[in-house]
């Protein structure tokens, strides 16, 4: 992306500073940038952010990093020396947002101080998202997603009851971490729009409590009735029948009938109607009470048909299901390609690459994805330019590591 390609979208004009690293602060500010704002972000010279070291790779390229920090112009700039920091206090005036995910007092001990960055900066709002938050015993404490899952009663949930907990195959705390750090920055920006003399706004923002929240009702459910909340596999513990079953053809389906209305067609479109006068069914109560035995008739069932046949009656019904979906089926879906819910996008080491439509989508106010991830320090002349140095000055700094 060049200065000369306008962003679009309700965001477009608002600007962001993104110095964090790997997933969820990036990801925040990335959910910015679909949105049209302009976001820079700030890699340590040479190595680069850690993100581009996880798999997977295509010749050496990082595929995750593309993705993750789309819609971006990147520049290096080693924050941790006096150069960088100056560096830095001269681009920030130009920004509304900055966005960093260091352990707390590392910022500080670089001369990064929330009053240095007041100083150059009044307005700015400071998203600072950290795995356990800026106070209490934990906040120094290094984590990662698969911690705030467990810790947050995440995983607890996750599996049979049988077994162990189990981790879900994709690290889901740091996009629910990102994603409530990105609503921070919106409702932080319309303070300051309802507000305009306020000073900045910083925002603290933790994974763990991110990952709490998620999970609704669980707090409220042990303080008033004492319930501990325990696996159950993929069977719902909320309505029967609910769960995953396997066709005739060895696919898998997950099928929820959660009102008594949906329970009801259900049994038409597998022949079960004579179960529906079998008072352990009669309604969502007794049928979660009886659950064991309703999905021993249901599986038997879907067993004999195929994954085509069970689709045909379940539309037929009008029965919401869905196939187990790998993500070569979602390739191939006629819905998620009438959506354009996958597009194409360009990558300046990839040719063209496919990833993900912006959500949500605005009437009237277009967004799109304009670029993968950039390359290391690809913007850094465009940039540092617009902020006075020149090429001598960027050859030197470039020498001494700073960028």
């Amino acid at each position: 992306m060049t200065r000369t390609q306008s962003r679009s979208g309700p965001l477009a004009g608002v600007k962001v500073l993104d110095i964090s690293t790997v997933i969820a602060g990036p990801w925040s500010a990335t959910l910015l940038a679909d949105m049209g704002a302009t976001v820079v972000k700030v890699e340590k010279p040479g190595a680069g952010d850690p993100l581009r070291a996880l798999p997977p790779h295509k010749d050496g390229e990082p595929l995750w990093w593309k993705v993750t920090n789309r819609n971006k112009q990147g520049i290096s700039l080693d924050l941790r020396t006096e150069a960088g920091r100056g560096i830095l206090g001269r681009l920030l005036p130009e920004f509304d947002v900055l966005v960093e995910n260091f352990r707390p007092g590392t910022l500080d001990r670089w001369g990064i101080t929330g009053q240095w960055l007041r100083t150059v900066n009044p307005r700015l709002i400071v998203l600072r998202m950290t795995g356990f938050g800026q106070t209490g015993p934990y906040s120094s404490r290094p984590g990662f997603a698969r911690v705030f899952e467990a810790m947050s009663g995440f995983t607890h949930l996750c599996g049979d009851a049988d077994r162990p907990p189990v981790h879900v195959g994709f690290p889901i705390a740091d996009a629910v971490g990102g994603l409530f750090g990105a609503l921070g920055i919106l409702g932080a920006l319309t303070w300051q729009l309802r507000n305009p003399g306020s000073e900045g706004v910083e925002i603290d923002c933790s994974m763990l409590e991110a990952m709490f929240r998620v999970l609704d009702f669980l707090p409220i459910e042990y303080d008033q009735t004492g319930v501990v909340r325990q696996r159950s596999g993929n069977s719902s513990q909320y309505a029967a029948p609910g769960n995953v079953y396997e066709t005739a053809d060895g696919k898998w389906a997950s099928i929820a009938a959660s009102t008594q209305s949906i329970f009801e067609r259900l049994c038409a479109a597998l022949g079960l109607r004579d179960i529906l006068g079998d008072a352990r069914f009669a309604d969502n109560a007794v049928r979660v009470a009886n659950r064991a035995e309703l999905d021993r008739l249901l599986a038997g069932r879907i067993r004999r048909m195929t994954l085509d046949e069970l689709r045909q009656a379940l539309d037929a019904h009008h029965v919401g299901f869905s196939p187990i979906y790998a993500i070569d089926d979602i390739f191939r879906d006629e819905h998620f390609a009438a959506r354009e819910a996958i597009v194409e996008v360009p990558d300046a080491e990839l040719g063209t690459v496919r990833m993900q439509s912006v959500v949500p989508r605005f009437s009237g106010l277009p967004c799109r994805v304009d670029a993968a991830g950039p390359g290391l320090g690809q913007h850094n002349r465009e940039i540092f330019e617009r902020i006075g140095l020149d090429p001598q000055q960027m050859e030197a700094l470039k020498a001494a590591g700073v960028i």
